[in-house]
């Protein structure tokens, strides 16, 4: 009995070590790109917004389990309805997916960008995250399309990695106006929507379609094993994803892979979900931005490094003492309007600005 013991417990560990975990990618933990970082303590604005998250999570731990993530759902889509935006926002169907064109005055309808919102893959929509769309609609002078791409758990993880796609391929060739093609085109996304933007760009180029001029992904998650080392040495100073996921400290990453085996209904150390797992070869220019100081600053770094050493245009720029998604903070801190201003820059001239010598962190020694 005690030999079967041992012989079921050697195959779940081969499993996970092999099959689930993935490659061991730990050379890729390397200084890179461009940080932006000041000082060596946080500032009066970042403890300011420290304090309101650390509120808005007490008044979230009032609300019963059962309730809780209704409560957070609708909390994003209300986190600017008294916001005063200049761009329109006109509700649009794409085959049954709900989505909506985001378009700031003056934008060009034959420019677009396709984005994906955060939300952990299970809040947020095109509502929570109209600040972030409108003002890509202005930097890109584009017409932004955001979808509102099926939630788990409600929906597997799948069924929203296949609504991406398929708008993707809606995108190419339909706009606000209606059916034209698009003379420039860019994916961005944000934590959850950065995985998912990274994870499409790799499906783009092996079906062949048409290339995105650009990407910008924002604090994107790319390992869904939990294996880069700033997941939990970043946890205390993470203001947003630290209080949340602190409970994920003292479990193993053996028993993390499996629940995302079982939750993801496929290995966690696939591409399609932890795209720094995959071919990272002829890529567009892509730009990643992170905080230093949040949780998910490794999977960025590794995730470019790994891009870089294959050969694509691939940039990381990073702050400090910021919490994990701090665009969506917008002016409350100077490094929103910061990262911003070096958004609009890559964008004007994607391949250029990736390109910057000063800025791109060598990766000769790497191979993949």
């Amino acid at each position: 009995m005690l030999l079967w013991i041992i012989g079921i417990f050697i195959i779940f560990w081969a499993i996970e070590f092999f099959y689930l975990r993935g490659e061991n990618i730990d050379a890729f933990d390397q200084p890179a790109g461009q940080s932006f970082a000041t000082g060596a303590a946080p500032n009066n604005e970042h403890k300011l917004i420290e304090n309101l998250l650390k509120e808005n999570f007490s008044t979230l731990r009032k609300v019963s389990r059962k309730e809780r993530l209704g409560k957070m759902r609708e909390y994003m889509d209300e986190m600017w309805a008294d916001h005063e935006f200049v761009s329109t926002f006109t509700e649009t169907d794409i085959d049954g997916l709900k989505a909506e064109w985001v378009v700031a005055p003056g934008a060009d309808s034959l420019n677009r960008v396709l984005y994906l919102h955060g939300g952990a893959f299970m809040l947020g929509s095109p509502k929570s995250h109209r600040l972030l769309t409108s003002k890509f609609s202005q930097m890109a002078n584009a017409a932004v399309l955001a979808i509102d791409y099926r939630l788990m758990p409600e929906h597997t993880r799948l069924n929203g990695i296949e609504d991406c796609r398929n708008a993707y391929r809606w995108i190419v060739e339909n706009g606000p106006k209606g059916q034209q093609s698009a003379s420039k085109l860019l994916v961005a996304g944000d934590s959850a929507g950065g995985n998912l933007t990274l994870a499409l760009l790799a499906w783009v180029r092996d079906q062949g379609l048409r290339a995105p001029d650009a990407a910008v992904a924002l604090s994107p998650a790319t390992d869904s094993t939990i294996g880069s080392p700033s997941f939990k040495n970043n946890m205390e100073t993470d203001a947003l994803l630290g209080p949340s996921l602190s409970f994920m400290k003292k479990i193993p990453r053996s028993l993390i892979c499996w629940v995302s085996l079982l939750q993801n209904r496929m290995s966690p150390s696939n591409p399609i979900v932890s795209p720094v797992f995959g071919d990272l070869s002829n890529l567009p220019p892509i730009l990643v931005q992170a905080s230093e100081t949040e949780m998910l600053f490794d999977d960025a770094r590794r995730y470019v490094n790994r891009a870089v050493a294959a050969g694509s245009p691939v940039k990381l720029q990073s702050w400090a003492h910021v919490p994990h998604v701090w665009h969506m903070i917008n002016e409350s801190v100077t490094e929103a309007p910061e990262a911003f201003k070096e958004i609009e820059g890559f964008l004007k001239n994607p391949r250029a600005f990736v390109t910057d010598n000063k800025a791109v962190h060598p990766m000769a020694a790497f191979t993949t």
